[in-house]
Formats: structure tokens, sequence, C-alpha cells
């Protein structure tokens, strides 16, 4: 007969079986939250990839956009100038207030100040080699099928290429132009067509209406038409979309350019210093870049409004376009991965609002910092659900200082 000791040694008893059931019960628990929790953590991590990877994607192409604004367009005749434009492939310019007016100016940037909403920013640009060349309109223009410029062909003017006539006048719009050829009629030479059809996009209803004074209109070459660097960004169901004169298929509607972004904002950053003429370099007479008392063009206030910048009385005039120093961008980006709710359904991973735009550069510059909601309507999750990424810079309007 076995003792109690010696039976004890043939198995395991109720309470050992317990424990040891519990012990593996613990340590199934902590694997699992050990799984949960590197999973929860690639989640973030993979979501904070994407979010930097599309956000940097949105940023570069805004600043690149940015920093070739404005070649061609920085004539004080042209650029503000509320213009007439017309594409058939659907494109048109961003409309603006000029005091309290709706006009289409052309400017290197316009901006769309959309309160906490994403703005809609556009940038432009001519592609001509010959930049701000020009030529004095010689004739009157009425309506004609052709404009009268300088005899001959003129040197770096090609058909195809997209012109703008300004007057000097104010109070007059300006118009953009296609030319398809040259009238080779004896003394004629100087008559630049202007014909219709497909190849001519920019004629459609190209102003043929608006009149024109000779020696005191001048027509500016923007290059060739499938090259014209007219572009609008805006941001829709956390889509940056661009439309583009030159971009088959993105002139009317757009294109995706980058997910989950689901804003941009932008500020114009103004010279509105009072200076005679408004010459910021006097010294280098516009063509040098020297150094003076006025030191260039400088920022000296950030606005994501148009403004009366320089105190003419008009708010939006083509003299305030002629103070935009720089302009300030902002991104932001969510992530692609949405983070789980916790047991009373609420999410934690963004709890405040996004600011953008809070610091204050150039020093001595007061900062406008703008709220930016990132909530994407139709999103049936949350806001709070997703982790933000921001992104800024300032590029300056480079060609704004350099004008004729």
């Amino acid at each position: 007969m076995k003792t109690p000791t010696q039976r004890r040694y043939g198995g395991f008893s109720l309470v050992e079986l317990m424990v040891s059931v519990v012990i593996g019960m613990l340590a199934l628990l902590f694997a699992t939250r050990l799984v949960i929790s590197g999973e929860a953590n690639k989640d973030a991590a993979v979501g904070g990839s994407d979010s930097m990877q599309n956000g940097m994607l949105a940023m570069f192409s805004l600043s690149n956009d940015a920093g070739t604004a404005g070649w061609g367009l920085n004539d004080r005749t042209v650029n503000g100038c509320n213009t007439v434009f017309s594409d058939q492939r659907g494109y048109a310019l961003m409309t603006a207030k000029q005091g309290g007016v709706d006009v289409t100016p052309l400017a290197p940037v316009v901006i769309e100040s959309n309160g906490t909403a994403p703005d809609v920013i556009s940038f432009n640009s001519g592609n001509s080699n010959a930049g701000v060349g020009s030529m004095l309109m010689t004739a009157d223009y009425g309506g004609e099928s052709f404009v009268v410029g300088a005899q001959g062909a003129p040197y770096g003017y090609n058909p195809g290429d997209v012109l703008v006539v300004a007057p000097q006048s104010p109070d007059r719009p300006c118009t953009i132009m296609q030319i398809s050829g040259f009238n080779p009629a004896n003394g004629r030479s100087a008559e630049m067509l202007l014909g219709g059809g497909g190849q001519y996009r920019y004629n459609a209803a190209a102003s043929m209406t608006q009149a024109y004074a000779k020696n005191v209109t001048f027509m500016y070459n923007l290059g060739q038409p499938d090259r014209l660097h007219f572009h609008t960004w805006s941001v829709q169901n956390a889509i940056l979309l661009l439309r583009a004169t030159d971009l088959a298929g993105a002139e009317e509607s757009g294109v995706s350019v980058a997910s989950n972004i689901v804003s941009i904002k932008a500020q114009y950053g103004f010279d509105n210093r009072a200076l005679p003429n408004y010459d910021p370099n006097p010294a280098g007479n516009g063509t040098q870049m020297l150094p003076t008392a006025n030191g260039g063009m400088q920022i000296t206030r950030w606005s994501a409004q148009m403004m009366d910048a320089d105190n003419d009385g008009i708010n939006g005039g083509p003299g305030d376009y002629q103070r935009i120093a720089a302009v300030r961008i902002a991104v932001v980006a969510r992530s692609k991965t949405v983070e789980k709710p916790d047991r009373n359904g609420d999410c934690s991973a963004t709890t405040v609002l996004p600011t953008v735009f809070p610091t204050a550069v150039p020093s001595g510059v007061a900062a406008v910092p703008m709220p930016v909601a990132v909530a994407v309507a139709g999103d049936p999750v949350s806001w709070k659900c997703y982790r933000y990424r921001v992104f800024e810079t300032i590029v300056p309007i480079l060609n704004s200082q350099y004008r004729p």
C-alpha cells in the first residue's frame, strides 16, 4: 500500500493543474497583447510613411509650380491685368475680386482663400524663350482676323504662339490670342493671323469683340500653346487635383496627383512699403540686382486674401499683384491607416485640428496662423482616427523683381 506522499509522485493535483492553466492563459494574454500592440505600431508607422510620401509629393508639385510662376508675366502692363481668356479644351482662369467686381487676373499666383476649408491656388507662367519680349501694335484692332505688329515676321514669334494683348490704359482688359501664321501678301507681312479651329484652341471665342488702339497696346509672347503653364490646384475628397493647360485631359476636370491630401493653404507675401513709383531697386534700374537702400522686393505682410498693397484705393488691382514678393504654401496630409477607437467608440490619434503658418518668418513679419478643417465630407470615419502631417514652404516669386 502506497503512502500519500508516494501517490503524489504519480501525477498532478487539481490545484497544480489549475495553476498551470492560469499561467498559460496569462502568457497567452500577454502574447496576444504584444502582437496587437506590434501590429498597431506597424500600422501607425506605415500610415506615417504614407502621409510623408503623399505630402512630400504634393508639396514638391506645388512649390515647383510656384518657383516658375510669373515667367513672361512680369511686365507691369500684364501682371494682374483682367484678362479675356477662352480655351476650347475647357481650362478657365481663376476668378478674383477687384474692387468688389469679379475679374480674371493674369498673375503669377492667384489664391481663392476658403477659411478653414482647402484653398484653390493657381500658378501661371509662359514658356517663350523671349521671356518678356513684347511688340507694339501698329494698327487699330476692332475684331479683325489678324493683329498688326512690326513690319516683317517678328523675331521669336512663330505660328501657334500664344499672345497676351495688353493695353497701356488700365480700363481695358487684356486678351489671350493665338497666332495661326503671317500674312504673306506684299506689304502685309506684319499681320499676324488669328485662325480658328481646334489647332488654335485659344481663338475659340477669344476676345474678337475687344477693341485696341495702335501705339498704346503691346503684344507679349507666351510661347507654344501645349506648353503654356497655367495650373490650378485644389482638393476634393482627400485627393489633390490639378487642372492644367499643358496636360492633355486635365484642362477642365483635372487629374489626381496625390491621395490622402486633406487640405492645401496659401498666403500672399506682399511688399506694401511706400516707395517712389514703387521701384524696390532703383540703382539697378530694373535690370541689375545691385545693393540699394530699398533692398529689392521684400515681404512685409502675409495675407490669405488679396489686399490693397499699393494703397491706390482698389483692392485687387494690377498694382497689388505686382507687390507679391513670395507665396507661402502649406499641405496637410493624413495617414492611410485608420486607427481603432477605444471601447467607448472614441478615437484619439489626433485630438486638435492642425494650424498652418504659425511662425513669424521672415524675422519681423507677423505670422497669420490659419486653422485647418481636416474632416472629409462623406467619410464615415471620424477625422480623429487619422494622424496628420503638415508641410510648409515659402517660395519667392523670382520673376516679380525683374521687370522691364
